[in-house]
């Protein structure tokens, strides 16, 4: 693969003299806690259904990364491959991470939401050469998918199964974690020969936009480690810490903070690979988990337990809570019941979090904002001619950061960045007088149900391959505890008719991610539009709202 991650250059100069870019990789990382604590604690993953707990120190898990790496070459991964997966979190996700990253490997973690439609774009544009996904996870047989879209797929030479329990050619266990191939003459080698610098692209992560199609986001570790580090220092995160992580580590907000930025302090992740939330309050307890970051839902659903269940979670200082706005009656139910600081906070696959409220900052901050820029951040609210703002007025809103992505993979033309680095979020926002701001609105076509983004132009699409579609909008509704939920409007063609299990078995035979169907069906006569015919979707949401639709 060759990857073009054109908007790296152009700051790296500026980046490394203020010292957000450090010139390390996660290899100088997990080699420095191996050297410095061998011993300790490293990783804790539980599998909820099964009850399996795998724990690794680091020299345990450095050991299992260089043997997984080893195994990797073996199978023809080399510098700048794409390794894919569709793994929950556990420690394999780790560990996989890890691996591509001593053999200078590109790792790309698919949601296991996803499913044909979504992977078989996703597999073909990325090149992906190896593909990893569990036999069966929560009902689905990934197994059997990734193998029918094989066939499509010619830079797919593997596809590695994940507790196939066969033992067999394609086994991931049997063929990259129990042979002791760290211990081989050639290992030293394999292991430090193509390890990737700290500008080449060590991630590739899929998102959502209003293009049609996924965005492949391309980052260094330059760029992911320079959002990491004063994301812990702002929250005054250290070794001591241990860090609880059920958001997805596909997403970025599990992949940055639950698996990176332990190895990067040295800190103890524990991972659960299901949401639970009486079973993440147990094992916050059990582990003595002092801080967590999650969307909105999970935040509610843990303070619901909490106070449901009168067993507190004592250790837990800080939960950060993205995604969606914080209604402000969870922020008091969550502060009486868990005890920890809630912290707003708002970022992208592109940057990582941008802004987030200070630990001493008062409570209705986390209410009334999204927090404030991180250092290495700047942020403004410019009109449509791009001139900035004054606090109170909503615009676009633009970020230029040491953590902006280096481009989107084959698509540089959509990087949204200018001459200057300022890159245009798509998100509506306003700032406040003390440098807070507060997102009000997007401004691209996307709905956040409960911080995953519902690819709408994509969705609208399939509606209009339907025979009964003559027409279709997808908003948003909201949902007090998703944030926001998806609706579909439709105008039917002349003589037929289509209800909502109509359209749900459709996207469903498109093969689209359950999320992704909308949750409610409205049909109708005709469509707001301009008079040049385009739908008015910010009528339509509002009447949404108002319940006049």
């Amino acid at each position: 693969m060759e990857f073009d991650p054109v908007l790296l250059a152009a700051r790296r100069a500026d980046s490394v003299a203020r010292g957000h870019w450090r010139d390390r990789t996660i290899n100088d990382d997990l080699d420095a806690c191996v050297a410095g604590s061998p011993d300790t604690l490293a990783l804790t993953a539980f599998e909820r259904e099964s009850g399996a707990v795998r724990r690794f120190t680091w020299r345990e898990l450095a050991a299992l990364a260089d043997r997984i790496a080893v195994g990797l070459a073996r199978l023809g991964v080399g510098r700048n491959d794409v390794v894919a997966m569709q793994l929950p979190n556990g420690w394999r996700f780790t560990a996989l991470y890890l691996a591509c990253s001593r053999i200078g490997a590109v790792l790309n973690p698919l949601m296991p939401i996803f499913r044909e439609h979504e992977l078989s774009f996703m597999l073909r544009h990325a090149e992906a050469k190896v593909f990893v996904v569990p036999a069966v996870f929560r009902h689905t047989d990934h197994e059997a998918m990734a193998r029918g879209l094989k066939k499509d797929l010619p830079t797919l030479e593997r596809i590695l199964v994940v507790g196939g329990g066969g033992g067999g050619e394609d086994d991931f266990d049997a063929l990259l974690t129990a042979p002791e191939w760290e211990t081989a003459a050639d290992a030293p080698a394999i292991l430090t020969r193509s390890r990737p610098g700290p500008d080449d692209v060590t991630q590739l992560l899929y998102t959502s936009g209003t293009t049609g199609e996924p965005k492949g986001v391309m980052h260094s570790a330059n760029t992911l480690m320079a959002n990491i580090v004063p994301y812990a220092e702002r929250l005054r995160l250290g070794r001591d810490d241990v860090v609880f992580m059920a958001s997805p580590m596909a997403h970025q907000t599990g992949f940055m903070y639950g698996l990176m930025m332990p190895v990067m302090l040295g800190a103890s992740a524990v991972l659960l690979d299901i949401w639970d939330p009486a079973k993440a309050a147990e094992l916050i307890r059990s582990e003595r988990a002092s801080f967590t970051m999650a969307s909105t839902p999970f935040l509610t659903d843990l303070s619901q337990v909490v106070a449901a269940t009168g067993e507190g979670v004592p250790t837990l200082k800080t939960f950060l809570c993205a995604g969606a706005p914080i209604p402000g009656p969870l922020v008091e139910q969550a502060r009486a019941s868990l005890g920890a600081k809630i912290v707003s906070a708002w970022g992208m696959t592109e940057n990582g979090a941008v802004t987030l409220i200070k630990l001493d900052d008062d409570d209705r901050l986390a209410v009334a904002t999204d927090g404030c820029p991180l250092p290495g951040v700047e942020v403004k609210v410019v009109d449509a001619a791009g001139a900035e703002l004054p606090a109170g007025e909503s615009g676009r809103l633009v970020v230029r950061a040491c953590s902006n992505f280096g481009g989107y993979l084959k698509r540089p033309q959509w990087n949204n960045t200018d001459a200057d680095g300022w890159f245009d979020t798509g998100d509506l926002a306003y700032s406040t007088a003390d440098g807070y701001i507060r997102i009000s609105g997007r401004s691209k076509d996307v709905i956040l149900r409960g911080g995953e983004n519902i690819p709408v132009v994509e969705i609208e699409s399939l509606l209009y391959r339907h025979p009964a579609v003559a027409q279709v909008a997808v908003v948003a509704y909201p949902d007090e505890r998703l944030g926001e939920r998806a609706c579909a409007v439709i105008v039917a063609r002349a003589g037929r008719t289509i209800d909502f299990a109509g359209m749900s078995d459709f996207l469903r035979a498109q093969k689209v991610a359950v999320p992704y169907i909308p949750e409610k069906l409205i049909v109708r006569d005709a469509l707001p539009a301009t008079p040049s015919g385009k739908i008015q979707k910010f009528k339509l949401r509002e009447m949404l709202r108002e319940g006049t639709l």
